[in-house]
């Protein structure tokens, strides 16, 4: 037998309504439109077999296939609405009210049974957070936080708490899908220093130190979302702190671990910094998509080793949705983004179709796997508001836009079971549609006049990175590189050239004179002083060091040798002239000469092999012993 086509239920300003999905997209006669404006809350069964909602008077609950009304409670506060996942059970809440002495309130949570519309239980929840109970998926055990403990039930009695797991400041709490046996992942906020930690348990092993599956503790967390695979063996742990210390984000700081029921543990490093905004596993629990970083975000694919498998590149995007089948992959970039959608087939990561859903603030896939909604609702946004159905090849297949003075405040498909629509093969041809798709528009930056008749210089604020697949291979001259690849191709050439000029010019610098090279030891000229000392000192530096030219560290003929000197030598020649000049006793290590001025590295310098420091070290010794002025003659 083949599936029924989804529902499209909306509720708004106009009343609440069903729309028949594709392809007919006409409103539900048999359950008819209720007009009144004070429709606050309405929700599926996970089978989408039974629909409940207020209208502001009271809760009623109707089977979808036959409109039959089934029950209907006194109930016209009722603000949140969640069916069990057997549809045994209706649990509804209100906000908690305290009497004007201050007395206590009414219990303001309910559970009915859905069969006889008794009520089972009311109790106390004064928080809007995490108000409805979890279930297992069979219903054979249920849960709830109460101060610091988390109190099971075993099939729907909950007169009898079955068990408890006792830990101090518990946060938050979440069963896993799937079957028996169930297991139970809990969060505990760190405090005085010691880090939060996030735990692992598998129903009802709870005692000792040692029952925990798996454990994983970390610090700069103020909350954790929890977010379990459908197989129940792994647990995506999102951290984030409401401030960022080192003010780099707004969003505060987020880190992402992977917590695996065999004990197994790690975090997951993200190539790019900056907040995550959305993490999510394909239904086939094998792998998880993350989007983040800085503006333009990244995505990636990870498997259950937290090893990328696949790269997006950057785009302006903040969600990631999944199909049910998990064939395809829409990113999009909704909220303060605007709308671009990528949708992927994730068998071949091949990009299908770019559609633009302008001011969306609300994405769900069609349990059929083909078709999804986007939606623009209040309070997000009170103006333009209206939803339109696509084909994930970029079809818009069906739209409306309510009046400018109405709202649409939610949007919600009929949920199926898994496996009632099989997976189709992947298409890549646009299907036909009468509406015209959006196309983006991209808005030209102004010009002043003087540069309107002027070429256009290309320049973006921020580089995207393009995809894994479609980036330029190495070695592959035909595709053109992107403005990236060509600036970092422009970096490493400049970097290569800069280094073999340096190379070049070390090389002629420790390359010695050919002038200097062709002259034989035995023709250089002759150093005396006329003091026997000091000339049996100059002797023996010269048999030490061997007398080789490139020790004097310059590059010129050994003819030119008088006129390439520095000009601070320069001027201590003269002042060595004039001193001689006027009669002044010179010491005996200073040997002037109107022609050169050099400096003979002695062994302590010849150890080192760097003649200027080691004499800039012996100068601040106070020994000056190193430098010898000495006079060169000529034959």
């Amino acid at each position: 037998m083949a599936p029924s086509t989804p529902l499209l239920a909306v509720r708004g300003s106009e009343g609440f309504y069903m729309v028949t999905g594709p392809p007919s997209f006409t409103e539900n006669t048999t359950l008819q439109r209720d007009f009144g404006k004070n429709c606050k809350v309405f929700a599926f069964s996970k089978d989408g077999t039974l629909f409940a909602w207020c209208n502001g008077e009271k809760v009623n609950i109707v089977n979808v296939a036959s409109t039959e009304l089934l029950h209907s409670f006194d109930l016209p506060k009722a603000v949140c609405l969640e069916f069990s996942p057997k549809n045994n059970v209706l649990a509804t809440w209100q906000a908690y009210t305290t009497a004007k002495d201050g007395t206590a309130g009414m219990p303001n949570l309910q559970l009915y049974d859905v069969k006889t519309g008794k009520c089972l239980k009311s109790f106390i929840q004064k928080k809007m957070q995490n108000w409805c109970p979890c279930w297992a998926d069979d219903e054979s055990i249920s849960a709830r936080i109460v101060n610091n403990e988390v109190h099971f039930f075993e099939n729907n009695n909950f007169d009898t708490i079955a068990n408890k797991l006792h830990l101090q400041k518990v946060n938050d709490f979440v069963l896993s899908p799937g079957p028996q046996p169930s297991k139970v992942s809990v969060y505990v906020p760190g405090s005085k220093g010691a880090p939060s930690f996030v735990r692992l348990y598998q129903y009802p092993n709870f005692g000792g130190s040692q029952s925990a599956l798996a454990n994983k503790s970390f610090f700069k967390a103020d909350k954790a979302t929890m977010l379990w695979n459908n197989k129940a063996t792994a647990v995506l742990v999102i951290a984030s702190t409401e401030v960022d210390k080192t003010g780099a984000s707004y969003y505060g700081e987020q880190t992402l671990h992977y917590i695996a029921t065999n004990g197994e543990s790690a975090v997951v490093q993200l190539p790019k910094n900056g907040p995550i905004y959305d993490v999510v596993w394909n239904p086939n629990s094998t792998e998880f998509c993350a989007v983040y970083g800085f503006m333009p975000a990244k995505a990636t694919v990870f498997n259950l080793k937290c090893d990328p498998l696949f790269d997006f590149g950057t785009g302006p995007r903040n969600a990631a949705y999944y199909s049910s089948p998990g064939h395809i992959l829409v990113l999009a970039g909704f909220g303060n983004l605007r709308g671009q959608m990528e949708v992927w087939d994730v068998k071949n990561y091949k990009l299908i179709s770019k559609p633009l859903a302008s001011d969306s603030t609300y994405f769900a896939w069609c349990p059929d796997g083909e078709h999804f909604v986007t939606a623009t609702c209040a309070p997000r946004l009170r103006v333009g508001n209206g939803y339109k159905i696509w084909h994930y090849t970029g079809s818009v297949l069906h739209q409306c836009e309510v009046s400018p003075n109405a709202e649409i405040w939610q949007v919600s498909w009929q949920p199926f079971l898994d496996g009632t629509f099989p997976a189709k093969a992947v298409t890549y041809q646009a299907v036909p549609s009468e509406l015209p798709s959006a196309e983006l528009k991209v808005a030209q930056a102004y010009r002043p006049p003087a540069l309107r008749n002027k070429p256009i210089t290309s320049s973006k604020l921020h580089e995207e990175e393009p995809p894994q697949n479609m980036k330029p291979q190495p070695g592959n001259s035909d595709k053109p590189l992107s403005k990236m690849a060509l600036k970092n191709q422009r970096k490493h050439e400049a970097k290569k050239a800069a280094k073999q000029e340096a190379k070049t010019d070390g090389n002629q610098e420790s390359t010695p004179s050919p002038a200097l090279q062709n002259v034989p030891h035995s023709t250089l000229p002759s150093v005396t002083s006329g003091d026997p000392e000091v000339d049996k000192k100059i002797k023996n530096l010269k048999k030490m060091i061997n007398w080789k030219p490139r020790k004097l560290n310059i590059s010129v003929p050994l003819l030119a040798l008088p006129y390439f000197c520095f000009p601070q030598k320069l001027k201590a020649i003269e002042q060595l002239k004039d001193q001689a000049a006027t009669g002044k006793q010179l010491e005996k290590n200073q040997v002037f000469s109107s022609l050169l001025l050099c400096e003979i590295p002695t062994q302590a310098t010849r150890k080192t092999g760097h003649a200027q420091s080691a004499v800039k070290s012996r100068k601040q010794t106070g020994k000056i012993e190193e430098l010898l002025i000495f006079k060169l003659q000529y034959p």
